[in-house]
């Protein structure tokens, strides 16, 4: 079954309240996309945030199990739903 766009931003906001739980992570993130706070709350509804959030998940394989593993998700299903968000298409050079 295709990831549906709705499907992958709920995924994204899921992401982002798991990080939201862990304050050194999400310091991390806001350090990482250069997000204050205002700035996160001012984007938590917007069209980008979802892909951004799963983009930083995706850089390190202990985050996705982490979250993976706290929301009962398969570990394919950030990249899954990063791919089925704008931008996260995979480019092929061959």
């Amino acid at each position: 079954m295709a990831m549906t766009t709705d499907r992958a931003e709920e995924i994204g906001a899921r992401a982002l309240a798991w990080l939201a739980a862990d304050p050194e992570l999400l310091g991390v993130f806001m350090g990482a996309s250069g997000l204050s706070p205002d700035d996160l709350r001012s984007t938590a509804g917007g069209a980008d945030l979802p892909g951004a959030v799963l983009d930083f998940l995706l850089m390190d394989d202990a985050w996705v199990v982490g979250f993976c593993d706290a929301e009962g998700l398969a570990y394919e299903v950030p990249m899954q739903a990063r791919m089925a968000l704008p931008g996260g298409a995979q480019t092929h050079w061959t």
